[in-house]
């Protein structure tokens, strides 16, 4: 069983959740599909039994050996990435879309397009477990991309060690990196704070997952920082049939497992809120 949390923004408590779910005892693959701002190895230090290079795309370099200043490069790149510098041709690493136009217009041969080798994808062991997660390097492209690597690798690392329950820690926002995240799982768990933006973004991730004819979870976390507007948030849910997993409240103790690296089932096993969460899992994978 795969299982996706996601949110609609950030700062929601979306990786607390996940790493709170992947330490309820039972063996799991946890898959750390946020590859922009991967974190939950920072709580876990799983082991590195494999690393894989991936390429994220590629960047135009300029052989000024061979440059004659013709021009060409800058004059036909359509993302602005070639200027003209103390009369070089310089290219911005972060502008170059990879495209290889100015390789194939150069007359001189003089421009090579060279590969973004910097970002990487982990296999190992953790407490609860095995982990698989990306990590893509800065500036670097293709975020979708490196998740679906992940994804596959994750399931393959499952079955291989006979792991039942997959669980994914996806990314905010209702990108290509969300959508490869939750694309063919059995579950999708949205996290949501009782704010406006938050019932606002919401509403567009719930919009994102009806798509892909999957039926998701939604979860207030914090739900106690504006209890009018969590009632909102859970009778909008209600009106719309949509699955309501419940409300954690606030706590400073997921904030001081967080600091001791640990998830807060393991930090405050005998806590009301460890039982809420644990309660939640359930419902989710017996439904």
């Amino acid at each position: 069983m795969e299982i996706a949390i996601i949110s609609g923004k950030g700062g929601t408590g979306k990786s607390s959740i996940t790493a709170a779910f992947a330490t309820m005892s039972q063996k799991v693959l946890l898959s750390d599909c946020d590859v922009d701002a991967a974190n939950l190895h920072i709580i876990f230090n799983p082991t590195h039994e494999e690393e894989e290079i991936y390429i994220a795309g590629q960047t135009a370099v300029i052989d000024y050996q061979k440059c004659t200043s013709c021009g060409l490069c800058m004059e036909y790149c359509r993302f602005d990435a070639i200027t003209k510098v103390d009369d070089k041709f310089v290219v911005s690493e972060t502008a170059c879309d990879g495209c290889q136009l100015c390789w194939r217009m150069c007359p001189e041969k003089a421009i090579s397009m060279l590969d973004n080798d910097k970002s990487r994808m982990y296999t190992g062991s953790f407490r609860n477990g095995k982990v698989v997660y990306g990590r893509l390097a800065p500036g670097e492209e293709n975020s979708g991309k490196l998740v679906c690597m992940v994804r596959e690798k994750a399931k393959q690392v499952a079955k291989d060690n006979n792991l039942e329950h997959i669980v994914i820690d996806g990314p905010p926002g209702i990108g290509c990196a969300v959508i490869a995240s939750i694309t063919g799982t059995d579950h999708v768990l949205i996290v949501t704070e009782p704010t406006i933006s938050g019932l606002h973004d919401m509403k567009r991730t719930l919009e994102l997952v009806s798509k892909f004819n999957l039926k998701p979870w939604v979860l207030i976390n914090k739900f106690d920082l504006n209890e009018d507007m969590a009632q909102q948030i859970e009778q909008y849910c209600k009106d719309e049939n949509i699955l309501f997993a419940g409300m954690l409240p606030f706590s400073t103790k997921v904030v001081e497992a967080m600091v001791n690296c640990k998830s807060i089932t393991e930090w405050a096993p005998d806590s009301e809120l460890t039982a809420t969460l644990k309660s939640i899992w359930n419902r989710i994978i017996n439904s």
